[in-house]
C-alpha cells in the first residue's frame, strides 16, 4: 500500500525564515542570495523556483529526495544559526512557502518562494549596516556581498541596501539589523565604575594624615623588632 502524506490548503502561503548570502550579478542588474547548505552553488531570485540539485528530472520537492528550497517555521531558529562562525556574514530572510510543500517539524521544503524581507546584520566593526559591499567570494557569475558601514567600505565596490531591494524587485524590503549575536553597546555604566578617591570624601589633608598614622605605626613595629632581636641575641651570648 501506498502512502500518502496528509494534504494542506492553507488560505495564505506559510511563512518561513531562514538564512543566505546576498549575491549580485556579474553584471550588476540583478541581486539574489546563495543558500548556506544543500544547493549554495545555485544562487536564486527573490521570486524563484527550485530545481533538483541532483539534476533528476522530478518535481521538487520529491518525497524521496532532498531538493527544494528549505526554511523553518521560527524566525528565533534562523536567527540562532547566524551564531555559528561560518554564518557570520549571511543575512536572515523572511520567505513566503508557494506551490506544493513537505511540512516538517522544524519547517518546510517546498517548490517555490519569494523573499520578502531581508535583515542585514551589523559591520563587522560593529556599527548599523549602510550598504553590501564585496565579500571577496562568490559564485560563478555571482559575487557575494556582506554588510559594511560608510567607515568601513574603504573603496570596496558596494550598493546601498535600497538599491539591492530595487535590483532584487518583487516587493523585496532590506533592512539594516539593530545588533547581531552579541548586543552591542553593552558597556559598563559610570554609576557601576569604581568611585575616585575625592568621590568618597578623601581629600589632600585626609590623606596627608591618613600616611602620617601609616608610617607612625610602621615606626612602632619596627622599634619592638628591633628590642626583640637584641634580646635574642644577648641571650645567646651569655
Amino acid at each position: 500500500m501506498r502512502l500518502r502524506l496528509p494534504e494542506e490548503r492553507p488560505a495564505e502561503p506559510p511563512t518561513g525564515y531562514k538564512i543566505a548570502y546576498p549575491v549580485l550579478s556579474q553584471g550588476g542588474t540583478r541581486a539574489g542570495f546563495t543558500g548556506v547548505s544543500l544547493g549554495a552553488a545555485l544562487p536564486y531570485r527573490v521570486l524563484d523556483e527550485a530545481h533538483c540539485v541532483y539534476g533528476l528530472r522530478h518535481r521538487t520537492p520529491h518525497r524521496r529526495c532532498d531538493c527544494g528550497f528549505h526554511c523553518v517555521h521560527r524566525r528565533s531558529t534562523a536567527e540562532a544559526l547566524l551564531c555559528t562562525t561560518e554564518h557570520r556574514a549571511a543575512v536572515l530572510l523572511e520567505v513566503r512557502v508557494l506551490g506544493a510543500y513537505i511540512r516538517f517539524e522544524e519547517g518546510f521544503r517546498y517548490a517555490r518562494q519569494r523573499v520578502r524581507t531581508a535583515t542585514v546584520g551589523p559591520c563587522r566593526c560593529g556599527a548599523p549596516a549602510s550598504a553590501l559591499a564585496d565579500a571577496g567570494w562568490g559564485r560563478p557569475g555571482w559575487p557575494a556581498l556582506e554588510a559594511a558601514c560608510a567607515a568601513c567600505l574603504r573603496g570596496r565596490p558596494a550598493l546601498p541596501l535600497d538599491e539591492f531591494a530595487r535590483l532584487g524587485g518583487e516587493g523585496l524590503k532590506v533592512v539594516a539589523g539593530v545588533a547581531g549575536p552579541v548586543r552591542a553597546g553593552h558597556t559598563v555604566a559610570a554609576a557601576d565604575a569604581p568611585a575616585p578617591l575625592a568621590d568618597a570624601g578623601t581629600g589632600v589633608p585626609e590623606l596627608i594624615a591618613e600616611a602620617a598614622l601609616l608610617q607612625a605605626r610602621l615606626d612602632l613595629f619596627q622599634s619592638r623588632l628591633a628590642r626583640l632581636d637584641g634580646g635574642q641575641d644577648g641571650t645567646e651570648q651569655g
